[in-house]
């Protein structure tokens, strides 16, 4: 028989039923039968015990960008849409993440907070997690981490108990995002003894509690991050989940957790045909990223959310990170519009080269004040060990000493302030924009192009997952149709969906 092609169908009427079709399958006989379309419910798509246990609806999380990208507001308005905003506490002040979190604490809504490594600035890490841990913040997405460190566990293990039942209980949860096996193995693995022991000594755990810690997993989920903006190792994303999947499998197994090791996905995605397949894989839930970041509500300018509206999956590449800058680690960035990538590859180049800046020849030193840094070194430095001697110290007493560090100071000082240039917006500095972004960007606006959501002042946060999620849940209900040997039309298409028309097919 030659399969049917099925005509004037429209998929996204009552997703929350079944619908019975009748049609015909043509070959030497036709023949006519009965075809039914289960109910899918884009909440359905994922891990509805975990979408309770955290308090969302929908298996979809806004993952955190650094500086308040993913701000207060995006937070706010996917948690009010029933799904979860990370803010992106990473790169900001002490005191700037202390007031988002008073803000989303008084809000209602489910949230999170980004924990970034930061190997520079340990004693800031260690303070965002004991603010984490005053202020009740109970789920935290740990990101960029090389390996685990004593505040990330001291916050997974604050507070643990058990129940009246017997059962332990960790009010504070990570959600950790990895790209590499190792680093997925050591979160899905229960807390390094060695830090347990240390906060026992510190009186942080009682004996009881490190007992029961080493019970635990450091984190329960684990966000598989293929290619993406910021710190990422390009990972393709159908070869990175299922290797993550087997490995919480396998974890599971071996410590006989009471909970169950969930894995989620991102990177890529930013069409409903990526969201399906990411679901079809087995995630637990989708986290979006670039794509968030060029809505209305993002902590970013107007001239970047333009300026991504305008990209193309080609236009992107990796350039040295400011935070871990003297180890070589790269994150992936916008070159389209920018000379930032070039000038910030020239600069590690120029740190691997030289001992210090007086060791740098005399024309590159003076074209790198005139053209990149537009000031002289002299009044770099004088800020730049201001800044330090507030926040850290020790970095101003190292590079005084050692010429090497001085340097890397007043590089990354160009690499910070090109990200700030960026997220305000500074008119003058549009070539020096540092601005993270994946290749997932250009498929969105593949995606959206003659839509109403192509205009950057069109693009909402909730907006745009709800449109994501929704064309997922169309995406598989067409492959169940399909898998029952019958076409779906030729001009089939997932087009993005304005919020007031799918309301007409959603309760």
């Amino acid at each position: 028989m030659k399969p049917s092609t099925l005509d004037n169908v429209v998929l996204e009427q009552f997703l929350n039923v079944t619908v019975p079709l009748q049609v015909t399958v043509t070959g030497s006989d036709a023949v006519t039968r009965t075809l039914e379309i289960p109910p899918l419910p884009p909440e359905q798509l994922g891990d509805q015990q975990f979408c309770r246990e955290i308090g969302i609806r929908y298996p979809y999380i806004g993952g955190s960008m650094a500086k308040g990208i993913s701000s207060v507001a995006m937070a706010e308005e996917l948690g009010k849409a029933g799904m979860l905003g990370f803010f992106g506490a990473a790169g900001l002040p002490y005191q700037t993440v202390e007031a988002a979190v008073a803000q989303l604490a008084a809000a209602g809504v489910p949230y999170g907070f980004n924990l970034i490594h930061s190997p520079q600035e340990p004693d800031l890490e260690a303070a965002l997690a004991n603010l984490y841990i005053e202020k009740k913040v109970r789920l935290v997405e740990a990101s960029a981490f090389l390996a685990l460190t004593l505040p990330l566990v001291r916050y997974r293990t604050h507070g643990i108990h058990r129940s009246e039942d017997g059962a332990v209980v960790t009010p504070n949860r990570i959600i950790a995002k990895v790209s590499r096996e190792e680093l997925a193995e050591r979160f899905f693995s229960p807390p390094p003894d060695k830090f347990l022991q240390q906060l026992f000594k510190e009186g942080a755990l009682t004996a009881e509690q490190v007992s029961l810690a080493a019970t635990i997993p450091m984190a329960q989920e684990i966000t598989a991050e293929a290619d993406s903006g910021g710190h990422t190792d390009n990972r393709p994303a159908m070869a990175l989940f299922p290797t993550i999947a087997s490995l919480a499998h396998r974890l599971q197994k071996k410590y006989a957790y009471p909970v169950q090791l969930r894995v989620g996905l991102a990177g890529g995605i930013a069409t409903p045909t990526a969201a399906a397949a990411a679901f079809a894989m087995g995630a637990a839930y989708i986290m979006t990223g670039s794509v968030n970041q060029a809505c209305v509500e993002s902590g970013t300018s107007d001239a970047v959310r333009k300026m991504l509206a305008a990209t193309r999956q080609a236009d992107v590449t990796m350039a040295p990170a400011a935070d871990m800058f003297e180890m070589g680690v790269n994150v992936q960035v916008l070159k389209r519009g920018t000379m930032f990538p070039m000038r910030a590859a020239r600069l590690y180049e120029l740190y691997r080269t030289y001992d210090g800046i007086e060791s740098i020849p005399p024309a590159e030193r003076e074209k790198l004040e005139k053209s990149v840094f537009q000031a002289t070194f002299t009044d770099i430095w004088r800020d730049t060990r201001q800044f330090f001697l507030t926040r850290d110290p020790r970095q101003v007493e190292r590079a005084e000493r050692e010429p090497k560090h001085l340097m890397a100071l007043l590089f990354r000082w160009y690499l910070g302030q090109a990200a700030h240039w960026a997220k305000d917006g500074a008119a003058n500095r549009t070539m020096d924009y540092q601005i993270w972004c994946g290749p997932a960007m250009g498929t969105f606006n593949e995606w959206t192009a003659g839509s109403f959501l192509e205009a950057p002042e069109q693009r909402r946060v909730a907006t745009v997952a709800r449109a994501l999620l929704y064309g997922a849940a169309l995406v598989t209900r067409g492959n169940f149709i399909r898998f029952q040997n019958i076409r779906l039309p030729a001009a089939f298409t997932i087009e993005p969906l304005e919020d007031r028309l799918i309301k007409e097919y959603l309760p």
